[in-house]
């Protein structure tokens, strides 16, 4: 990685020839090779390579698109990789950043940059390794705990070379993924799945995407649908901004606010489709918070969320959504405020679905009420469970 580093770097002032060789080269395989997959494998890694070399945001963004796929690569790919795709990419992200810190001539230490999402994300670090002492099993624990100390990692190589205008691209690899994967899951809510467990009124199925099930599915939708909103507000009113000021308009600010307008769009239908009510009502309160902080007045902020408030009581009293979906709705909540000891109770199909909530937040309540200090240790819920 160093060494193909160095040598696009040295190759950079004279029209970038390097890239045109190992592109070359790549577009050669995929002519020699019998199958078209393993050429245009072939082709991808040496593009992703090169692009890599150049800038560790290229893995980066490849990062986030890919990695929300590692179900479907691990179940659908001819050839399993030795380790997930996600981990794949991550070291590679750093092998990248590393050869781009020695070839410029820097420190590790001098690359770092201070961000205030170090504060929350290092308190958590050490909370959840003062956990350890409480912990029933120390394995457990220490492969949870590794995970997070990976994203502590990440999130420092990236806060140490995104920087000016090149988060964007952030924004712009996580909207991919999101659409891509709200893409496959509106496939299988119109019957592309054919998983008969998540039937829906006999018609449509659950949508899952690339997670295997709908619940982190609709999570993940939940997530990056506000983001895109805001998005698509923000360049909204840029391209309004730069008309009434008579500022000159590219066309690369109607692509980008067309873009994130229909992949918004998308995203927000693969939330739908997922059925998840959690990742609905969270997606409704992340939106509203976001919509009310939007105006610079208090006195707009005010007017928007009484505006937004009265506009979503006469939708939820009108004919204006499915019946379904209603019901779907007032389930949780009926959930919600219907918390009781759940042990001993009759199990049936119509009722697994709502005792199993209640039995996993019946078993938090009594881990936090047994160990209120320390816990049981991150990630070990599930060894806690049976006790």
């Amino acid at each position: 990685m160093i060494y193909v580093a160095k040598r696009l770097n040295n190759t950079r002032v004279h029209s970038n020839q390097g890239i045109w060789w190992l592109l070359a080269i790549s577009a050669g395989l995929i002519l020699t090779t019998e199958s078209v997959v393993i050429g245009a494998g072939l082709f991808a890694v040496v593009a992703t390579v090169t692009a890599s070399a150049i800038t560790p945001l290229a893995t980066l963004v490849i990062l986030l698109i890919l990695a929300p796929m590692r179900t479907l690569i691990l179940t659908e790919a001819n050839t399993q990789l030795p380790i997930d795709i996600g981990q794949l990419l991550l070291i590679g992200l750093f092998g990248f950043w590393l050869g781009t810190i020695i070839i410029r001539k820097h420190t590790i230490m001098s690359s770092l940059r201070w961000s205030p999402v170090y504060i929350p994300l290092l308190i958590f670090v050490v909370v959840i390794s003062i956990s350890a002492f409480g912990s029933l099993s120390l394995g457990v624990w220490f492969n949870e705990w590794l995970k997070w100390i990976q994203i502590l990692i990440l999130v420092t190589t990236i806060v140490s070379f995104v920087r000016g205008e090149q988060w964007i691209w952030l924004i712009f690899g996580m909207i991919v993924a999101g659409t891509s994967n709200a893409l496959i899951g509106i496939y299988e809510f119109f019957g592309g799945s054919g998983a008969l467990h998540l039937l829906i009124n006999n018609r449509f199925f659950r949508a899952f995407g690339t997670f295997g099930q709908p619940n982190p599915f609709g999570a993940f939708m939940g997530m990056l649908a506000p983001l895109g909103i805001m998005l698509t507000i923000g360049y909204t009113l840029r391209l309004f901004h730069k008309s009434r000021t008579g500022q000159r308009i590219v066309y690369t600010d109607f692509i980008s606010t067309i873009f994130f307008a229909l992949s918004t769009g998308v995203i927000i239908l693969g939330l739908v489709v997922s059925w998840s009510r959690g990742a609905w009502l969270g997606f409704i309160a992340s939106s509203f918070i976001i919509l009310i902080l939007l105006p610079q007045k208090l006195w707009q902020s005010v007017l928007l969320a009484t505006g937004m408030i009265t506009v979503g009581l006469l939708i939820a009293t009108s004919s204006f959504i499915p019946t379904s979906i209603v019901s779907r709705i007032q389930s949780s909540t009926q959930e919600i405020f219907n918390i009781h000891d759940v042990r001993g109770v009759e199990i049936t199909s119509e009722n697994f679905a709502v005792l199993e909530r209640l039995a996993h937040w019946q078993a938090a309540l009594n881990m936090a009420t047994n160990k209120p200090w320390l816990g049981v240790g991150i990630g070990n819920y599930e060894v806690a469970y049976d006790n």
